[in-house]
């Protein structure tokens, strides 16, 4: 199967010219997340700017004369910066390239994607985003938790476990999130998960409260670790990273939503555990 029969006859993708930067999100693993924009970029790039994140299966997708260049970032490892990283993309565009950046995720979202379209706005180079799943929302699903349910949440906070300087983020309100946030998705926060679980505690979070750790998510590798956050610090010392945090009532779901465990496992299902099935007037 070509490239071009994924698309409907009525779909034309836009083209993809020399001397663009497209940042495209190849979602959270699974190759079937990608969007449709997505898959046409990869099977038209000349350059391919990749992350860490980004599946191998993904990358097979690719024509078969691309260059493929990493600039993956690893926490505790020797990585290219991310200025390098902005500039290298400008580099390549003037060069006459099609240049597609893929990231985990969607480039928008804790993606740095933002920072690398500014630097290419200021070096005069046209670019287009490409949205991808966020695993804050595809990884928790390929888990069996949902980022929101009318029984348990009607907002959802998203939080990077780490600041610029690498530290807990000294910016937010810890204790607000912690009174007014009833689920929080946190991004790169295992190395941090014993301080930002302390701080949510003295906010006035219980000790109580179910987390999910979901490492690897949407892939052949993903594990997902059930807890609390009073456990959440020991926990998080067994979690190999990449892995996305979920904290709030919803984890409470999972024996009932876990549909991957059921499909791969054998895992059965048990009714609604909140033991309250929401209905409305058609």
């Amino acid at each position: 199967m070509t490239m071009r029969t994924l698309f409907p006859p009525s779909f034309s993708p836009p083209e993809f010219q020399a001397g663009w930067v497209w940042l495209v999100g190849a979602g959270p693993g699974d190759p079937g997340l990608l969007t449709l924009n997505a898959a046409h970029a990869l099977g038209h790039a000349d350059v391919i700017v990749y992350d860490a994140l980004v599946d191998e299966r993904i990358l097979e997708l690719a024509g078969p004369k691309v260059e493929l260049v990493f600039a993956g970032k690893r926490g505790g490892r020797p990585s290219p910066k991310q200025r390098s990283i902005s500039l290298k993309l400008v580099e390549l565009a003037r060069a006459g390239h099609r240049v597609l950046r893929l990231k985990g995720g969607d480039p928008f979202v804790f993606g740095r994607g933002g920072e690398e379209a500014l630097t290419l706005v200021e070096h005069a180079i046209p670019f287009r985003v490409v949205p991808g799943i966020t695993a804050g929302i595809g990884g928790l699903a390929y888990a069996g938790i949902p980022a929101t349910h009318r029984d348990t949440n009607s907002a959802v906070t998203f939080i990077t476990g780490h600041s610029v300087t690498g530290e807990v983020p000294d910016n937010l309100d810890w204790d607000a999130l912690a009174r007014g946030a009833p689920v929080i998705i946190l991004y790169m926060a295992v190395k941090h998960m014993g301080r930002i679980a302390g701080k949510l505690m003295a906010g006035g979070r219980s000790a109580d409260e179910p987390v999910a750790f979901v490492s690897s998510a949407a892939t052949d590798h993903q594990q997902v670790i059930e807890t609390t956050l009073g456990e959440a610090e020991a926990v998080a010392a067994t979690v190999t990273p990449p892995a996305v945090i979920a904290i709030g009532p919803v984890v409470s779901l999972r024996p009932s939503l876990d549909w991957l465990g059921a499909a791969t496992q054998g895992r059965q299902l048990i009714p609604n555990p909140l033991g309250h099935q929401t209905d409305e007037a058609m």
